[in-house]
């Protein structure tokens, strides 16, 4: 009997708002793709969602394409630093 597998891969909390954010790779047991399940927490209320990799893609190009000029705006690293209190596969950041 096969089961799905999901493997953490990002965990970190917004700044402002306080929310949890949780990026995990989903392997469904019927095989196919993977997607990427986005958990989001405020308080006791979870949004979840699975979402492709072309949808991943495009919507990680437009967070980019956002963010680089506001954090050029304020003088704040380059995409190639990781964000405060985001945590890698391995937990560590």
């Amino acid at each position: 009997m096969q089961m799905t597998r999901i493997i953490r891969l990002e965990n970190f909390r917004v700044p402002l708002g306080g929310q949890e954010i949780e990026l995990q790779q989903v392997d469904y047991e019927a095989g196919g793709m993977s997607m990427l399940r986005v958990r989001i927490r405020e308080g006791t209320r979870f949004t979840v969602f699975d979402i492709d990799p072309v949808t991943a893609r495009h919507w990680g190009g437009a967070l980019m394409r956002w963010a680089e000029p506001q954090l050029a705006d304020a003088g704040a690293p380059s995409a190639s630093a990781a964000p405060e209190g985001a945590e890698d596969r391995n937990g560590s950041a």
